[in-house]
Order: C-alpha cells, then structure tokens, then sequence
C-alpha cells in the first residue's frame, strides 16, 4: 500500500490492471509454470548419464604452427574441444582402420548400458573369418568359432582386426550393413558432419569417408564416455590363440604421456594416426591422415603433439562459485537471480595470452526458475576471437509470485516502472 501511496495511482487503475492479469492468465497458464516448476525441482541427473558432449570451437593458432606433409591433420584439446591447429580438417577422406574407433565405441556403450557383457560370446561367420590371411589385418579367430567380448574389443583396438570387427557388427546389428546403419547414426549424435561409413573395418568403398576433424571427435567421445575400456588403447600388446600381436602405435613405446589411440593404413587412405597425450594435466588429440610411412605418421604426430604442449596452456577465466552476471526474472517472488557456471571450466589458449569474457543472458526469463536451469552462457575470447563458451545456470530457485504480486509487477511494467 506504501507503494500505491508513493506512485500515486488510483485505485480504480489498479483494479483494472489486476482484472486484466487475471482474465489474461488461464487456469491452465497459471498451473503449467508451477507443474513445470515442480518437475525441474524433482527431476535430478542421473548418476551415470553420460555429460552431453561440449561444443567444439576454434582456436587462436599460435604463431609458428608446424607444417605437416599430411593430407590433412588438426590438434584438439580434450577438455574444451578447442581445435588449436589444423589444415583440411573438413576434407573427408578415407579413414582406413581408424574407422574401428567408432565399432569399438559403440562395442564400450553397449558394455557400459548392460547391452553386451564382457562374457558374451561371438561367432565367427564365414564372412568375419580372415581365412590365414595376412594381407590384412586379423586377430585370426578360427572359423565357427567364439570368442569373448572382452577379448574381441581387445583385437579391434591393439591387434586392428578385421575379422574381430566384422564378427561383434554381426553379433550386435545382425550384419556389417546393419551395423554401419548404428555407425553412421551415432555419428550424427556425436556431430561427426563429414563422415559416412560402410562397414566396420575401414577397407576401401568410396563411400567410406571421414575427415580429421570428426575423428577426433570421436577419438574425444572414447576417452569421455569409455573411461573403463579406454587404458585398452594404451596397451602394447595382445595375444589370442597362441599368436602374439603388437599395436601399431609406435608413440606408446617412446612416449610414456600417450595413451592412444588408433593407428590406420591402406594404399588408398595412406598412413594415418590418431593419438592423444596427456602432460602437466593437459590432454591433446592429434589426428594425421594420408602420411607416407609408418615412420611418417609417428614422427608428425610427435611434432604435432610437442608444438602444442609448448605453445599452449590452461585457463580458468571464472572461479567456479563466482557469480558472472545477475538475471532479471518476471513474475517471480523476487525480481533477479545469480547466474553462475553449472561445472568448473577451463579454455585453453596460447601461452602468454589474456583471456576475456563476457555474459550472454536469456531474455524475458519468466518465474519459475529452477536451480541449476540453464539462464545462458559465457563466453571466452583471446586475442579478439571467441575461444570456447560455457553455460550459465540459476544459482537458486526462484518461486513464481502469488496473485497480487504479480498484478502489481503488471500494473508496474504497465506504467513502465
């Protein structure tokens, strides 16, 4: 009433207007905010749900980039996705075997989900058998016969077999073709936009493609989500059925920070290499495609790797309890909210550099608000450019206003107060 006193309006005014919110707010518009409410506030994560993959962002390169006699390549930091250096990232090329990242992917989730157990069995078809040869790459599972998962994932990632990966495609889709069908669609979850598969193994088809960026894409969702299966890719040897096999990846045997990934070779895609290395707390993806030799692949990788642990370093632009920016919200039973960061967050830039950001808030924010309700996002910029971004979420709950009170934020948004 001090306030009505104060603003001087007439109470016939003010009758109207709270007339007017009421007639204007249905039953129906009235319980959908507080059921809404209700829902976030019981709604909680779940314990083992995977954390929905950050975006992928550009970097400022830093000076003096290395040059690289590779068709294509690119330097990805883990944590931010930051893509700190690349050259024809988006040019999709034949992938060879680093396509068996994706089978043993999707071979990790379906361990992960309960959808296969490490015990399971699996057949050898006719079609998955490799028939003693060695013009290929095999695990060299006899045919018709089983063999545990546990250890057909093990010969897909260290021994790069392609029998290994043509029998888990038919036991998990009932075919090679069903099983590239699963391929390609988490592909397209994970945002791998220039990639297309045909099968399991990466043998030549021409339209079997992938390009540098999305494989390490991919190469970042095995680390994230397979943390249980990924000290696989680090090991240096595997043996089944008496025959011993080593991986491919020479930097596990002259690198104690690499602990992958996969190695990939055929006439027509060249050598090529996906490796991850983490030093000083810092993780880096590196991705060479079409190289010349083995040695080749293995020497620019290294490059590639040491230019970026010198030449970049981690940030924390904001503290995590730090508030970024305040929010105002409508119709609440108070008017702003705090926006904070909803995890911690690090950028990675190039040593020496300043890192600024600022705060981009959803307009027309609306009660109720739910704590931890995503409210917008910060964003990072080095050197002028944006870097990478991160959301902003409530920091409290922020009730809807009774009746009354909400008529009288109408009334004075109404007069422009």
């Amino acid at each position: 009433m001090n306030a009505m006193h104060t603003n001087r309006f007439p109470l016939a005014a003010l009758v109207l207007a709270v007339a007017a919110a009421t007639l204007s707010t249905s039953p129906e518009s009235i319980a959908a905010p507080r059921h809404a409410a209700k829902a976030a506030a019981q709604k909680k994560p779940s314990a083992d749900a995977a954390a929905p993959a950050p975006a992928v962002g550009e970097s400022a390169v830093a000076g003096g980039a290395p040059a690289l006699a590779a068709k294509a390549w690119l330097l990805m930091d883990f944590d931010s996705g930051q893509v700190l250096a690349s050259a024809n990232a988006d040019e999709p090329l034949p992938p060879a075997s680093l396509t068996k990242m994706m089978t043993s992917y999707l071979v990790e989730q379906a361990l992960r989900t309960g959808k296969l157990k490490k015990d399971d069995l699996v057949t050898v078809s006719e079609h998955a058998w490799c028939r003693g040869s060695s013009s290929e790459s095999c695990m060299y599972l006899p045919l018709n016969s089983q063999a545990k998962v546990i250890d057909i994932l093990r010969g897909i990632v260290i021994q790069s077999g392609n029998d290994a990966s043509k029998a888990i495609a038919e036991h998990m889709a009932g075919s090679e073709e069903g099983f590239a069908k699963l391929m390609n669609a988490e592909a397209q979850r994970l945002g791998m936009t220039h990639t297309h598969f045909v099968n399991a193994t990466g043998l030549p088809d021409p339209a079997h493609k992938a390009s540098a960026r999305d494989l390490a894409i991919l190469a970042r969702a095995i680390i994230r989500d397979s943390a249980e299966y990924y000290p696989i890719y680090a090991e240096r040897e595997f043996t089944f059925h008496g025959i011993k096999q080593g991986n491919r990846n020479a930097l596990l045997y002259t690198d104690p920070t690499v602990d992958g990934l996969k190695t990939g070779h055929t006439e027509e895609a060249g050598y090529c290499l996906v490796t991850s290395s983490k030093r000083n707390g810092m993780r880096l993806i590196s991705v060479i495609l079409n190289t010349r030799s083995a040695q080749a692949r293995a020497d620019q990788s290294r490059t590639l790797l040491g230019w970026g642990f010198s030449n970049f370093e981690k940030a924390a632009p904001i503290p995590p309890e730090a508030v970024v920016a305040t929010a105002k919200v409508d119709f609440g039973k108070v008017d702003t909210v705090p926006a904070v960061l909803g995890a911690p967050w690090t950028v990675t830039v190039p040593r020496g550099q300043q890192v600024q950001t600022s705060a981009q808030l959803k307009p027309a924010l609306e009660a109720p608000v739910a704590k931890g309700a995503v409210i917008g996002k910060v964003v990072a910029s080095s050197n002028g450019k944006p870097i990478a971004e991160a959301p902003l979420v409530a920091q409290a709950d922020v009730e809807r206003a009774g009746f009354l009170l909400r008529g009288w934020q109408h009334v004075t948004k109404m007069f422009g107060k």
